[in-house]
C-alpha cells in the first residue's frame, strides 16, 4: 500500500526535479411520491436549466485534486456533468447570468476562455452571455481527470495539458448552457434551507480555534452545516425545472487511491436527487439538481476524524496531524463507512445520501416555509484584479498588502484527507532539506525576493510560484472578482477554496453593503472555487497558524481582506439602478497554446489471436442473488479513442419477452467500468464490467453490453460491441 500513502501535491514535489529538466529543454526548445409544491409568491424571472456530459479521459490521465502521480485513471464509476442555471430579467432580457456547476475540481481560466469563445461562435442568439455574467464553478471532485489547468504548477502531476479532456469539459459546459438557453421561460425563484446532519467536520480545527473567541461563539459549529436551496419553477404549469444548492463540504470522500472517475459526494448527490424527483408529478422533464460548493476549504467529509494508519490505533496529533514516527504519511481521515483504505466508495455514498436527504428536506419545505425571491432586476459583474503587491486599506484604516502567489511549507504536508510526505507537517516546516530529493528540487526553483518574503509574513515560502513565469506562469497572480444578484438573492464567487470563517466574514460584508440598496433582507451565498484555481483563502488568524490551508493561501495574510474589499467596493454594480460595469481589469494570461504536454497518445489497439474486439473473456454466472456483484470481462480497446460523450461505455439490458431494454448505463453509480492493459507492446487490453446489484437492482433476466472503439496502426478508429450471456437475478 505504499502508493496509497501519497498525498495532496506530494506527487508534485516528487515530479518537480525531473519535470523542470524537461521544461528547461522545452524552453530552449429511486421514484418519490408525486406531490405538488405551491409556488412562492415572488416576482417572475426568465429561467432555464440544462445538463450535459463532460466526462474526459478516464484512463491513463492523472486525476486532479490530490496531485498524486500514482492516481491515474483506470476506469469510470459515474459520468461527470455540467449543470447550467440561467436567471434573467423578464423586462431586460440582456440582464442575466449563468451559474455553472461542473463535476470537476474547479472552474479554471483555460476552460472559462474556451466556454466564452464557443458561446461567441454560436452567434447573436447567445450575445447576452459574456465574461461579466458567466460563473464557472466546480463541485471540487477529486475523482476526475486533470490536465486541463491553465497554469503550470497543477499541470505538473498530470504531465502537462490534455486537449481531449479539456475540450470535453468546454464542449459539455457549452452544451449545458445551450440546453438551459433553449429551455428559457418565465418562472419563479424561492429559497429554502436545511441542516446537513453529520455531513462534515473541520479538518483544521487547530487553525480555526485561532479565530477570535467572540467570533467563534457566534456559531454553533466550526463548519457551516446549513444547505441553501434555490428552486427554479415554471410559471406556465407550476412545474419545477431544477434546484441549485450550496453547502460546504470537501468532495474528498473518494480517497487518493481511487482511480475510477466520478463526481464524488456532490456529483453522486445530484444523481440521487435527480432520480428521486424525476418520478414526481411536480417536476418538469429534464429536471436538474446541482450541489454547488461553498466555503468548504477546511471541511472534510471524513467525519470519523483523522487516525494513524500505522497499527497504533491512535488519533493523529491535533496540531501537526503527525503519527508516532513524527510524519504525516500515516494520518488519514475516515469517512462514515470507513473500512481501512477502501477507496472511500461506501463513505462517499453515505455522505452523498446525507446531502441528498438535506436537499430533499429543503425541497419538501418549499411553499410552506421558503422565502420567495422578489425584486425584478437581475445584475452581474466580473473583473480581473492583479494581486501582485497591491496596497489597500482595511475597514479600520490600517494599511494592508497582497503579494505574488506563493505556497508555504505546510502545503507539502497535505491534509488528513490525503496526507503529505518527507518531513513536512502541519504548521511546521520540519526539516525537508534533510531529504536529498527535496534538496535537488529546491535548487532548481526560484529563491523568493526580500520583498516577497516580507509580504508573505508568517509563511515560510516553499514554492514562489507567483514570481515564476518560465516557460509560462506557474500560478495565477490575476484573479476573478465576480458577483450576481437576482432580487434579494446574491451569489459571490471565489477563485480560491474558501475557509469556513473566511466565507462567513465575506458573506456578512456583502450582505451589509447590499442592505444599502435592497428593500428586503439580503440572502448571500458563496461559491468556490470558481473561474480560476487560486488555491485557498483563510482568515488572517488562521494564516498565522500556517496549517495546510494557510500555507496554501497564495497572496499573503490579507488575501481574504483583499477579496472582501474588492467585492464590497463593487457591490454597487448590483444595485437595481446600475447601468454600467466595472473596468474589466488586466486579463488573466491564456496559456492554452503554450502549455506543454508529455502525455502519450494511443498508438494502436491489438487483440490476442482467437479473440475479436468485444469478445467475452469471462462470462457471468447463470444466476445471482440481489446483493451479489456481477462481473464480466471483455476483450477491450482504449477508451481514449472515443469519450462517448452523451453515450455510454457499458450497459445492463433486461429481457422482456423477445425484447432487450437498456436499464442501466455508466451514469449509474453501481455500474463500474474498469480498463487495463494486458500487453503494452501489442496494445492488448481488457475491460471488466461490474454491476453492484445491492445498490438499486430488481429481479429479472439480464445481460451486459460493452461499447468500444479500437484504433488501428494507421490511426483509423472503428466502433465495436460486446454482449454477454444472459443471467438471472433474484
Amino acid at each position: 500500500m505504499a502508493s496509497a500513502r501519497r498525498a495532496p501535491f506530494s506527487g508534485l514535489l516528487a515530479a518537480l526535479s525531473g519535470l523542470i529538466l524537461l521544461l528547461a529543454t522545452s524552453v530552449s526548445a429511486g421514484p418519490s411520491v408525486p406531490f405538488l409544491n405551491p409556488r412562492a409568491e415572488g416576482d417572475k424571472y426568465l429561467l432555464g436549466v440544462g445538463k450535459a456530459d463532460i466526462t474526459g479521459p478516464v484512463v491513463e490521465i492523472g486525476f486532479a485534486g490530490y496531485a498524486d502521480l500514482a492516481q491515474k485513471g483506470t476506469g469510470l464509476r459515474q459520468r461527470l456533468y455540467s449543470r447550467a442555471f440561467i436567471v434573467g430579467d423578464v423586462n431586460k432580457p440582456d440582464d442575466r447570468f449563468v451559474y455553472l456547476v461542473l463535476d470537476v475540481l474547479s472552474g479554471d481560466t483555460a476552460m472559462r476562455y474556451g466556454i466564452l469563445e464557443s458561446l461567441e461562435a454560436l452567434g447573436d442568439d447567445y450575445s447576452a452571455y459574456g465574461s461579466h455574467n458567466i460563473a464557472v464553478t466546480g463541485t471540487h471532485s477529486h475523482a476526475g481527470s486533470g490536465a486541463w489547468f491553465n497554469y503550470l504548477l497543477p499541470q505538473i502531476t498530470t504531465f502537462g495539458f490534455d486537449k481531449q479532456g479539456y475540450q470535453a469539459i468546454v464542449d459539455g459546459a457549452v452544451l449545458s448552457i445551450k440546453r438551459a438557453h433553449e429551455s428559457l421561460e418565465e418562472g419563479y425563484l424561492d429559497v429554502a434551507t436545511a441542516e446537513v446532519k453529520d455531513g462534515a467536520i473541520n479538518r483544521s480545527q487547530f487553525a480555526y480555534d485561532n479565530n477570535p473567541e467572540e467570533e467563534r461563539n457566534k456559531y454553533e459549529d466550526s463548519v457551516d452545516t446549513t444547505m441553501t436551496l434555490l428552486r427554479f419553477q415554471r410559471a406556465s404549469d407550476g412545474k419545477d425545472m431544477g434546484v441549485l444548492t450550496w453547502h460546504a463540504v470537501h468532495a474528498t470522500s473518494l480517497l487518493g487511491n481511487n482511480t475510477h472517475a466520478a463526481g464524488d459526494n456532490k456529483g453522486l448527490a445530484s444523481w440521487m436527487l435527480e432520480r428521486e424527483l424525476g418520478g414526481s408529478g411536480n417536476v418538469a422533464d429534464g429536471f436538474v439538481a446541482a450541489f454547488g460548493q461553498a466555503n468548504h476549504a477546511d471541511t472534510s467529509p471524513n467525519v470519523l476524524g483523522a487516525w494513524c494508519d500505522d497499527g497504533s490505533g491512535q488519533e493523529c496529533d491535533f496540531e501537526r496531524a503527525t503519527c508516532a514516527d513524527g510524519t504525516v504519511e500515516a494520518c488519514h481521515g475516515r469517512g462514515p463507512k470507513f473500512e481501512a483504505l477502501d477507496l472511500g466508495v461506501s463513505s462517499c455514498h453515505e455522505i452523498a445520501n446525507r446531502l441528498a436527504s438535506a436537499a430533499r428536506e429543503a425541497y419538501d419545505s418549499l411553499g410552506s416555509s421558503s422565502t420567495p425571491v422578489v425584486g425584478t432586476s437581475v445584475k452581474a459583474f466580473h473583473f480581473f484584479h492583479d494581486m501582485t503587491f497591491w496596497d489597500f486599506q482595511l475597514p479600520d484604516g490600517t494599511a494592508a498588502k497582497t503579494c505574488p502567489a506563493a505556497l508555504g511549507y505546510s502545503f507539502a504536508a497535505g491534509t488528513s484527507d490525503w496526507p503529505g510526505m518527507f518531513d513536512f507537517s502541519q504548521g511546521d516546516s520540519g526539516n525537508p532539506d534533510a531529504n536529498p530529493l527535496w534538496e535537488a528540487v529546491k535548487g532548481l526553483l526560484k529563491t523568493p525576493s526580500k520583498e516577497q518574503k516580507a509580504c508573505q509574513g508568517e509563511k515560510p515560502i516553499l514554492l514562489d510560484v507567483g514570481e515564476m513565469s518560465k516557460p509560462y506562469p506557474w500560478a495565477p497572480n490575476i484573479v476573478d472578482i465576480q458577483a450576481f444578484r437576482v432580487g434579494q438573492f446574491l451569489i459571490v464567487t471565489s477563485p480560491s477554496e474558501t475557509g469556513t470563517m473566511a466565507g462567513r466574514r465575506w458573506r456578512d460584508a456583502v450582505a451589509a453593503e447590499a442592505k444599502s440598496f435592497l428593500d428586503d433582507e439580503p440572502i448571500v451565498v458563496l461559491g468556490s472555487p470558481a473561474n480560476t484555481y487560486a488555491h485557498y483563502v483563510v482568515t488572517p488568524e488562521e494564516y498565522d497558524v500556517q496549517r495546510y490551508e494557510g500555507a496554501s493561501t497564495l497572496y499573503g495574510r490579507h488575501s481574504l481582506d483583499a477579496y472582501i474589499n474588492l467585492t464590497v467596493s463593487n457591490v454597487k454594480y448590483l444595485s437595481p439602478d446600475a447601468t454600467d460595469l466595472p473596468d474589466p481589469g488586466p486579463k488573466a494570461p491564456d496559456n492554452r497554446e503554450k502549455s506543454l504536454s508529455f502525455i502519450t497518445g494511443v498508438v494502436l489497439d491489438g487483440r490476442p489471436s482467437g479473440y475479436d474486439f468485444g469478445a467475452v473473456r469471462t462470462q457471468p454466472e447463470t444466476s445471482y442473488s440481489i446483493g451479489d456483484d456481477v462481473k464480466v470481462t471483455f476483450q477491450g480497446a482504449n477508451p481514449r479513442n472515443n469519450l462517448r460523450l452523451e453515450e455510454t461505455y457499458v450497459a445492463i439490458e433486461k429481457q422482456d419477452g423477445d425484447t432487450w431494454t437498456r436499464v442501466r448505463d455508466d451514469s449509474d453509480w453501481f455500474l463500474v467500468y474498469t480498463w487495463r492493459r494486458t500487453n503494452g507492446f501489442l496494445g492488448h487490453s481488457e475491460v471488466d464490467v461490474t454491476w453492484e446489484t445491492g445498490g438499486n437492482a430488481e429481479p429479472g433476466t439480464y445481460r451486459v453490453k460493452y461499447y468500444g472503439d479500437r484504433k488501428s496502426l494507421g490511426g483509423s478508429i472503428t466502433a465495436f460491441e460486446g454482449t454477454s450471456d444472459s443471467f438471472e437475478l433474484s
